[in-house]
């Protein structure tokens, strides 16, 4: 009897003490123990307008076990629903992996005002139920969206991952509100009230004492513009493409647009999932970010990076010529080129945009074994400065799903050529950003930013404050490439010129000195693409800008007129008088017909 009496013992205390399951039963008959969700941080651009804030919404709550017969006829039509509807949702919630008829569970969310003055008001007709109330996001501006992302409601693999989350909570989706959730989430809070053997709510436990209040999100400053956004995704209307502007000395993205764009406000409330449905089955893609995780051929614009490895390996001098008849022509090897002066200089040749000059210089780099041992050897030193400067690699800017682009290795080229077999003229397009040069525009933006600081730059971000935090120290240190200062100076002289007497002409602005890059890259699949890249002023560089328009040919007619307008916007407030047809001209063209997609 003992035996039986001490097993009797530890397999109570065990119960009462060990396993608080039993005591959680009882205290759930006893009290409803509500969250009490925080406000949500609002996020402001710039110069202080509120671009996110938020505004109420009621979720229908119940607790499976204390539900018991009512009018579920009565209760659809009360929140504007089928029993079918009402049927699958039930389902649905059984279905998770996180029910338990013991907790709270939502059945409904995002009720509207109207359908939550009806159902509180026959709310002691159903029993099990209650209404929590939330919050939803509400956008100021019909802009950003690719930036500022959206939240939803967290699903399974959300609530493995982070223990803060419970079934019907939601979390940051895309952009700054998936970067910053932690931040923006704040803390919750919780209320305890008594229920009487009905379930009945009584009121609040020891009149609140043991309630423990929410903690607000924090509030978050951005980088962004929001009337240059606004303004950049006008001019993108019905082109495909990216605009990434960058303020140098910080690193602060000013604009950061991906095109086709959407509406914020259609990823939110009740409609939520329609409104992703229509971005999923849109053949543009708005989803797909761009100006982050497009990898496209930089064409043109990287020639400054080849003029600057160039000048820091001594491949060159600024007095080095080169012939271009036409183009490039070595053995049986041509790569074509417009017409200008022959043999020509780093200069003049960033100035041209000559293809002649990189593909010389890149074989004279390549295949100088006398330096480097191999051609091999030569081109990982190449693919190092550029590492250094951006490309191949995410740069690590405060936003997720950033892509690499991509840099080949002499690994890549032996693999597909086999050891020892290949030389500069095998792969002579990358040296003018075609071939298997892959770039973002973010990394084209940066590079610019780069040229413009004369050889540095701060990992690009758009967070410029959050609410009593220090922002990461990524975004306030300088990133050194492996080009020495003053080789910026120089290429910083040719995309000047490019601008006062090349390729970049439509670029020149009143009273503002601007340099820049165009870049026309090849397009094997339609239309070549419209490339540039520019900063200004020249001497105190505020802005510097990528501009990326899919199947819109040569980058002086829609890379230039977009870039500077962007340019001039930001600096001035305005555009001049004397552009105004060429900003009329980008806000009513029309290039995403060339882009070969179907739309249905």
């Amino acid at each position: 009897m003992a035996v039986v009496a001490v097993i009797y013992l530890i397999r109570l205390f065990g119960l009462q003490i060990q396993d608080d399951k039993y005591k959680s039963y009882a205290d759930n008959n006893a009290f409803l123990r509500k969250t009490v969700y925080p406000s949500r941080g609002m996020i402001y651009d710039r110069n202080d307008s509120l671009v996110v804030f938020n505004q109420p919404a009621y979720d229908v709550m119940m607790i499976p076990r204390d539900v018991h017969d009512f009018d579920t006829l009565d209760f659809c039509r009360t929140l504007s629903m089928t029993p079918e509807d009402f049927r699958e949702r039930l389902t649905a919630m059984k279905n998770s992996r996180s029910y338990s008829s013991y907790t709270p569970q939502t059945l409904i969310t995002h009720l509207s005002a109207k359908d939550y003055g009806k159902l509180q008001e026959k709310l002691y007709r159903y029993p099990g139920f209650f209404i929590q109330k939330r919050i939803l996001r509400e956008y100021g501006y019909e802009a950003a969206a690719n930036v500022l992302g959206n939240i939803r409601e967290v699903n399974d693999r959300d609530i493995e991952r982070d223990s803060y989350y419970r079934p019907g909570d939601y979390c940051g989706d895309l952009g700054i509100e998936k970067s910053f959730d932690k931040y923006l989430r704040g803390v919750k809070g919780e209320e305890i009230l008594i229920r009487d053997a009905r379930g009945r709510i009584r009121g609040r436990f020891e009149d609140g004492a043991r309630d423990v209040p929410p903690i607000s999100g924090k509030d978050l400053r951005l980088s962004l513009d929001i009337k240059l956004q606004e303004y950049a995704e006008s001019l993108m209307v019905n082109k495909i493409g990216a605009v990434v502007a960058i303020e140098p000395k910080t690193g602060e993205i000013l604009c950061m647009v991906s095109s086709p764009t959407y509406n914020p406000r259609m990823l939110v409330g009740r409609e939520r999932g329609k409104g992703y449905r229509t971005l999923v089955n849109d053949p543009y893609k708005p989803l797909f970010d761009r100006a982050l995780m497009g990898a496209y051929p930089p064409g043109s614009t990287f020639k400054p990076t080849q003029g600057l490895i160039f000048l820091e390996e001594e491949i060159v001098t600024l007095q080095t010529p080169f012939p271009c008849y036409h183009g490039y022509i070595n053995g049986g090897l041509r790569v074509g080129c417009h017409g200008h002066a022959s043999p020509i200089q780093l200069k003049p040749a960033l100035q041209t945009s000559c293809n002649a000059y990189f593909c010389w210089g890149f074989k004279a780099m390549i295949d100088k074994r006398s330096k480097y041992g191999s051609s091999a050897n030569a081109f990982e030193i190449w693919k190092k400065h550029l590492v250094s400067m951006g490309y191949g690699y995410p740069l690590g800017v405060d936003l997720p799903a950033e892509g690499r682009g991509f840099i080949p290795n002499d690994r890549f080229y032996n693999r597909f050529y086999g050891e020892g077999h290949w030389s500069a003229n095998t792969i002579i397009s990358v040296a003018i950003g075609q071939g298997e040069i892959l770039a973002t525009p973010l990394q084209i933006a940066n590079l610019c930013a780069t040229v413009a600081n004369r050889g540095w730059f701060i990992t690009p971000h758009v967070i410029k404050e959050i609410q009593d935090t220090v922002i990461d120290e990524q975004y306030r240190t300088r990133r050194i490439p492996t080009i020495d200062e003053r080789h910026y100076h120089e290429v910083a002289q040719g995309m000047r010129m490019a601008v006062t007497g090349g390729t970049c002409r439509l670029a020149n602005l009143p009273d503002i000195e601007v340099a820049g890059k165009t870049g026309t890259a090849q397009n094997p699949h339609g239309k070549d693409h419209s490339a540039f890249m520019g900063f200004a002023p020249y001497e105190d560089p505020q802005i510097a800008v990528a501009v990326y328009v899919e199947n819109a040919g040569f980058g002086a007619t829609f890379g230039v007129p977009i870039g500077s307008l962007v340019i001039e916007k930001y600096l001035t407030g305005k555009i001049s008088e004397s552009r105004k047809y060429i900003e009329d001209r980008m806000l009513n063209s029309n290039t995403i017909i060339y882009s070969g997609v179907k739309k249905h």
